[in-house]
Order: structure tokens, then C-alpha cells, then sequence
């Protein structure tokens, strides 16, 4: 099932989130998602109102997916945003639990990309 979920959750990254196709985000989320974001409450409703908004203020935002993990109901993934094409971006790790074949909870986590790091490893 770990497969099936970690594919789900990929599929909804790029179709919502890159492509802005909010029209189809029931086929992923749980209308009464559970958000763990401080600053977006619960609802599938509030999210694609998020998405609606962001791809507003930023049509060339996307998600880079660099790696993902599963574990039994759980699919973390951890990914490049970019505000805008050349833009610096965010390093993000998205946690989502699944139930019933939909995102049913979310958590994340962010921090800005730096110039430089002291080990010489790239953020993502």
C-alpha cells in the first residue's frame, strides 16, 4: 500500500500544486483534512483556496520532488520549492497520512535555501 500512497501523493503534488488543477484535488484529499500547518486550517476547502491564491501571486511556483519515504499510512516527502523560475526557494519536508486512498493529515516544515552551508552539502 506504501507504493500506492507514495504515487497518490506525488500525482497530487504535481497535478494541484504545479499544474493549479484544484478542480481535480478531491480525487486526492479528504474534504475534512486535517492540517497541521499553523496558518491554514482544516479542510480540503482552505487548501485549494491556498493554492488558488499562491499560484495568483506566483504562477511559476513548483514543487521539486527530491526524495520520498513511506511507512505503513505515512509518505513524507521532501522537495524544492520555488517561488518563481531562478528563484532561491524553500527546502520543505511534507508529511501527509493516508486513509481510505486520500490525504487525510498534513504537517510541514520549511526552512529558506542558503547561500552556503558549512558542510558544503546541499539543503536538498
Amino acid at each position: 500500500m506504501t507504493g500506492k500512497n507514495t504515487t497518490l501523493v506525488r500525482d497530487f503534488m504535481e497535478t494541484v500544486w504545479n499544474e493549479g488543477r484544484t478542480d481535480e484535488a478531491a480525487a486526492y484529499v479528504a474534504a475534512d483534512l486535517i492540517q497541521h500547518n499553523p496558518d491554514l486550517p482544516d479542510g480540503l476547502d482552505a487548501l485549494t483556496g491556498l493554492i488558488v491564491m499562491l499560484r495568483g501571486r506566483m504562477p511559476g511556483m513548483r514543487f521539486e520532488i527530491r526524495r520520498t519515504a513511506a511507512e505503513g499510512d505515512l509518505v513524507f516527502v521532501h522537495s524544492l520549492f520555488i517561488p518563481a523560475p531562478g528563484a532561491d526557494g524553500q527546502a520543505v519536508v511534507d508529511i501527509y497520512r493516508m486513509e481510505n486512498g486520500l490525504i487525510a493529515e498534513h504537517w510541514d516544515v520549511h526552512q529558506d535555501i542558503p547561500a552556503t552551508t558549512a558542510s558544503g552539502h546541499p539543503a536538498v
